[in-house]
């Protein structure tokens, strides 16, 4: 899959700005304020619907305009238009592919993979278990329209049955229990597919993690994800937190329901979900001690990277179709070696972009003979 073109109208810094891609390395360069990263947003919008760092797309209209547009060309087996259009009066937005407007993302997600590295990559390695789990989510729901319809079911289970442990919590009606009942078992069924898919991606994306980590470490060290359950998920069993890949699929169920058992009086006491995948956490591993505590910051920059290699090698070969790979300020973060065997790595993958403050600082890194270096400077765009 190529993005060979993306038009931009009132987005972030960009009034009206037309860009045309390489099928293969494309290094977005400019100084800060250009719109480098806006370029990689903006493909990510045509990609999944979202913007991939603002929680409103108000954020995102031009200062002093009332509307946004991205336009973009995909070329693969077909030749796909997409458009994203925001009014700020309305406070909607509006997806179209082909002229044919999508009102679901689940529509969308996984029909344009893409993959995004960022500096805000940091909170994956060392951040709460919300950002693993968001991660794990991103990645399986972009392969799977059956995992990511399980996710949303399970989501609005869990939304309904602390409305209603709420409203038990403030009027003690007897008849709410049976309803949290009926709920609970909601939460059970759909949360043991989470698990189960979970478990599955785990246990192959290790062996993507460990090739990428390799391609980028020669085998100094070695990666490794667990499956773990926070909260005392398995506290009532074994006194430790487990890794999920160890525990039979029968027991877990098992576990699981014994476990929201034991849990009821406490989840009405306090209103809150306290058992399900909801709570869970993926511990990153090198060299069998845990990166959050004991990894250095070198380790934590090359362990970032090779988890999005290997996801966008994962998702190639789970979708059949060479993902989209957006690199925001990598390279500044990283030691020459590091970065030399990055650059060395992108010759593996299809479509990249790249974004750069100054490309003779990098004189490491390769552009191929149909790449392009894209300067950005004061609304002004070159090509070399």
């Amino acid at each position: 899959m190529v993005l060979s073109s993306i038009n931009l109208k009132n987005f972030r810094s960009h009034k009206s700005t037309q860009l045309s891609f390489s099928e293969e390395l494309n290094y977005i360069i400019g100084g800060n304020g250009q719109g480098k990263t806006s370029i990689l947003e903006a493909v990510y919008y045509l990609c999944t619907t979202k913007s991939s760092s603002s929680k409103s797309d108000s954020e995102v209209v031009r200062f002093n305009e009332e509307e946004f547009e991205i336009n973009g060309i995909f070329n693969d087996r077909t030749k796909d238009t997409v458009r994203v259009y925001y009014s700020l009066i309305e406070n909607r937005k509006y997806y179209f592919q082909n002229g044919k407007q999508i009102n679901r993302s689940a529509d969308i997600i996984g029909r344009f993979p893409v993959v995004l590295l960022t500096p805000a990559d940091h909170a994956i390695t060392q951040g709460s278990p919300g950002d693993r789990r968001k991660l794990v989510d991103s990645i399986i729901s972009q392969a799977s329209e059956t995992y990511l319809n399980f996710l949303l079911d399970y989501n609005k289970t869990l939304r309904h049955r602390s409305s209603v442990l709420s409203l038990y919590k403030e009027t003690r009606r007897n008849e709410l229990l049976a309803e949290i009942d009926a709920w609970t078992a909601k939460l059970v069924q759909t949360g043991l597919e989470i698990i189960k898919h979970r478990k599955k991606f785990v246990g192959i994306f290790n062996e993507f993690i460990k090739d990428s980590y390799k391609k980028i470490m020669d085998e100094v060290e070695v990666p490794e994800i667990k499956y773990w359950f926070l909260d005392g998920y398995w506290e009532s069993y074994k006194g430790v937190l487990t890794d999920i890949l160890l525990v039979e699929e029968s027991e877990i169920q098992d576990r699981f329901k014994d476990l929201i058992s034991s849990k009821r009086e406490e989840e009405l006491r306090r209103a809150t979900n306290l058992v399900g995948p909801h709570r869970d956490d993926f511990i990153f591993e090198v060299n069998g001690k845990n990166l959050k505590m004991f990894g250095s910051q070198g380790q934590h920059k090359t362990f970032q990277t090779a988890l999005r290699f290997a996801e966008f090698f994962y998702l190639k070969n789970n979708t059949g179709k060479l993902p989209l790979f957006l690199l925001d300020d990598v390279f500044g973060e990283l030691d020459t070696k590091r970065s030399m065997k990055i650059s060395d790595y992108l010759r593996d993958v299809g479509q990249a972009f790249i974004t750069l403050t100054d490309f003779t600082n990098h004189s490491f890194l390769r552009k191929s003979d149909s790449g392009k270096l894209i300067y950005l400077d004061s609304g002004s765009i070159v090509y070399a």
